[in-house]
């Protein structure tokens, strides 16, 4: 009987360090962290504010400006060290293959630019389209995160924030790259439209196959989306498991402080009715 064989991972970063430069001496933000994400997978990346998450996104882009540098480790994204690549190299994997989803969707996009414009430029840029073939391009991405086609020439602040994030998916999503990294997609999002853009989510990737670094503060509305979980503390990787396993078994005594720090609602009924 012949084995399974197992891919490889699509992202692989081993041993990852990110310092920054103060007054005081180098200041270790991530320390030696490990992780993989395999094709099609969405892994979550949750802890506290100022855990190291977001440098985390940042460091796999090399997106980092000075104080900030990687000062070791390996990123292997489909067999290739992203720190060994050159600028030019780097520039053209950049949304073709991995493409990112920041913070805040007002501050992604140019607030002067009707949002035909903003898709039009990613396309131009990566793949030399014409702008009829990125009208027709963008029409289509529109399509897919449920946004009417004529609402291509209006700018951002024309959009509610549900729609403006829905928004930097679709752009994301330009140019089919095999990882998306959401870096706090949902934040400043009523609970309602967090819910929808998370199937959102996970209906594209069910149809596109690409994986998700999704990053997150909030455990609970992670554990719903993603395939796998790592928590974070003071810059390190504490505990990494499937979704349901830290949910409902956390091993690690930080990962079920977090887990005790969200209000249980059937006890908070029952509180309330007494």
């Amino acid at each position: 009987m012949t084995a399974e064989l197992t891919p490889p991972p699509l992202l692989d970063v081993k041993n990852l360090c990110v310092d920054y430069i103060t007054d005081d001496g180098d200041f270790n933000a991530v320390k030696s962290v490990s992780f993989s994400i395999a094709p099609g997978e969405i892994f979550g990346l949750a802890g506290e504010s100022g855990c190291g998450k977001s440098t985390i996104a940042f460091a796999i882009n090399r997106l980092h400006k000075p104080p900030a540098f990687i000062s070791g480790g390996e990123i292997i994204f489909n067999g290739c060290d992203l720190l060994k690549l050159s600028d030019s190299s780097l520039n053209t994997l950049r949304w073709s293959e991995i493409a990112m989803v920041f913070q805040s969707a007002m501050n992604s996009l140019n607030p002067v630019l009707p949002i035909q414009e903003q898709f039009a430029d990613v396309l131009r840029h990566h793949q030399g389209m014409s702008d009829e073939q990125a009208k027709d391009r963008a029409e289509k991405l529109l399509d897919l995160v449920n946004i009417p086609r004529h609402r291509l020439t209006e700018y951002p602040h024309q959009f509610s924030g549900g729609m403006r994030q829905r928004l930097v998916i679709a752009i994301a999503l330009s140019l089919n790259p095999k990882l998306i990294i959401m870096d706090e997609p949902t934040t400043a999002l009523d609970v309602v439209v967090q819910r929808e853009i998370l199937q959102q989510i996970y209906q594209l990737r069910e149809e596109f196959g690409f994986s998700v670094l999704f990053i997150t503060h909030d455990l609970a509305l992670m554990s719903q989306l993603c395939d796998r979980i790592a928590i974070m503390r003071y810059g390190e990787i504490v505990e990494v498991n499937k979704s349901h396993e830290i949910r409902n078994n956390p091993q690690h005594a930080y990962t079920q402080k977090l887990w005790s720090s969200f209000p249980n609602i059937h006890e908070t009924k029952q509180a309330i009715a007494s």
